[in-house]
């Protein structure tokens, strides 16, 4: 429940398949304390159909115009648009739980706005990552380095812009190409629909200049995968995960259930973890 004792009021932009996945969820009542309040989409008629699909009816409202209908706002857009919907929600004093977080790098106004609004929020479910928790502990600390290697099965990869600017043809590897090498910022500039979980990795840790990465496109996979390395005064971290894709090859399965996890812990009477 909210500071009212009322159930926070969830709005979804974009309903992709993370956003579609989630806007059921809310609307079936699976999240405790938390209930779907309007929902917003890129193509009108394929919205309503949608919004007739659900139990009950919600609003379609522009991405500007969510945060008049509620609290919480969870954003599953191209990252291009993540200012379109994060900056009014901010200025009216909301929480933006932004998937696109590599666009935060591209927009650190929205990081300031946060800052200065009483009340507004950015939150960053952990989405593909893992071992967040353990990284903003070292953190804490001192961190000496921090490295990730990611591979997915070329399709993940197709229109990022690296590979649309070195014309490299993914339907033709028959063994793993490296695509990149590079700190966190670069990737995020370079693949900024793929690789989120290195800039939440980064953002926990030692930053996207310090944060080390290597991306590799696998045809001998079919799974998302990312090795995680920290160095730190307090621990070494080596953590691999591999995380089946969604109906968007770009993105995994667990990213829809980690943003639901985190409407979870928005209500809930005992929250465990960092």
């Amino acid at each position: 429940m909210n500071a009212t004792g009322q159930p926070y009021r969830v709005a979804v932009a974009g309903l992709g398949a993370i956003g579609q996945t989630v806007a059921r969820a809310l609307d079936s009542g699976a999240i405790p304390g938390c209930r779907l309040a309007a929902v917003s989409g890129r193509d009108p008629e394929k919205t309503q159909v949608f919004i007739d699909s659900l139990s009950a009816a919600v609003p379609m409202a522009s991405l500007e115009d969510l945060a008049g209908h509620a609290d919480v706002i969870v954003e599953c857009l191209p990252p291009a648009l993540l200012k379109a919907v994060a900056e009014p929600a901010l200025r009216a004093g909301k929480t933006v739980v932004a998937l696109s977080v590599g666009a935060l790098l591209r927009y650190p106004e929205l990081i300031d706005l946060a800052a200065e609004i009483t009340g507004a929020r950015i939150l960053a479910p952990s989405g593909a990552a893992l071992g967040l928790d353990a990284v903003a502990a070292a953190a804490e600390g001192r961190i000496e380095s921090a490295r990730m290697v990611t591979r997915k099965p070329p399709a993940g990869f197709k229109g990022a812009p690296r590979v649309v600017e070195k014309n490299i043809d993914l339907d033709g590897l028959i063994e793993p190409l490296m695509l990149f090498e590079g700190t966190a910022r670069e990737a995020a500039r370079d693949f900024p629909s793929n690789l989120n979980v290195a800039v939440a990795f980064s953002l926990v840790g030692i930053g996207p200049d310090r944060t080390r990465l290597e991306v590799w496109a696998d045809p001998g996979i079919t799974r998302n995968t990312h090795a995680l390395e920290v160095v730190s005064d307090s621990a070494v971290l080596r953590m691999t995960i591999e995380n089946i894709p969604s109906e968007n090859p770009k993105s995994s399965r667990i990213t829809a259930l980690s943003v639901i996890a985190l409407l979870r812990k928005l209500a809930a009477p005992v929250k465990i973890g960092t």
